[in-house]
């Protein structure tokens, strides 16, 4: 075997490892979510074993069904997203393409609002909720998860928004389009797969985001991520129910991610060119 193909087998080798450490975690989560209560208890670990829906079934239409739950993290997390990329891609292209007083400061305090804890902030967060009423509410989540997703969001989009060559814009300026129709018509078009990266990444934040679901949600609003727990306890912990919840709340992010894969694609190498500057 020559020096170039044991390099590649190496790599390949290692690969794999890195491959099925990351997909462990899905993996026992959908085999057990396939097993009884008993059979995920057994000792040593049932290799062959015959599958059953039981704790899917439990789960769905049981008395501690989490449908409302996975309907509450939908609500969240698509309202973030939306509300999100309607502040977000303005700034955006603001800050990439316009000049104006306070354009360096603006860009600053967006990038510094990523650098507060989320531990540190959760505390004033609480209190101004509590103070309105929206203490266990969509409007009150939601708000929250903007605060620090729009930031996040903004800096993703500037790179793309940077990369377009700028005399796109004087073309369509040249033609009578405003900078809004510009914005509409032209550039936004050009930038389909950062929106879709960005889209995804923010989806993804808010839907899989706990510490603040956990303290700023009720019984009215409790997303998936915190109703996991309904089947923790000091007591016992029902794995196949644990694991059946892992996997339905995947599925969601699976097929976003599939519907958006052909853009996210596009969005991951756009960068590889450079395009044009800013104004």
């Amino acid at each position: 075997m020559t020096a170039k193909r044991l390099r590649v087998f190496a790599l390949l080798a290692i690969s794999m490892v890195f491959l099925l450490a990351w997909a462990f975690p899905i993996i026992w989560s959908v085999l057990n979510s396939l097993k009884t209560d008993s059979d995920v208890l057994a000792y040593p670990p049932k290799l062959v074993f015959t599958p059953t829906l039981e704790a899917y079934r439990d789960v769905l239409f049981g008395s501690g069904s989490i449908l409302p739950n996975l309907v509450s993290s939908i609500i969240i997390s698509v309202g973030t997203t939306i509300l999100t990329m309607l502040m977000a891609v303005p700034a955006a292209y603001a800050l990439a393409r316009l000049r104006f007083r306070g354009k360096k400061f603006a860009g600053f305090y967006v990038l510094a609002t990523q650098m507060l804890p989320p531990v540190g902030i959760i505390i004033p967060y609480f209190l101004v909720l509590r103070n309105i009423g929206w203490i266990d509410t969509y409007q009150g989540i939601i708000l929250i998860y903007l605060s620090f997703s729009l930031p996040f969001a903004i800096w993703l989009l500037v790179s793309y928004f940077e990369d377009i060559p700028f005399e796109m814009e004087e073309a369509a300026y040249l033609d009578g389009a405003s900078r809004l129709k510009t914005l509409w018509r032209i550039i936004i078009p050009q930038v389909r797969g950062g929106i879709a990266v960005t889209v995804v990444f923010v989806f993804l934040n808010a839907w899989n985001e706990f510490l603040f679901a956990v303290v700023l949600s009720g019984n009215t609003v409790r997303p998936v991520t915190v109703a996991m727990f309904n089947f923790v306890s000091v007591e016992q912990t029902l794995w196949a129910k644990l694991a059946a919840v892992s996997v339905l709340a995947m599925l969601p992010v699976v097929v976003l991610g599939v519907v958006a894969q052909k853009h996210i694609v596009k969005g991951l190498t756009v960068g590889a060119v450079k395009g044009g500057g800013r104004r």
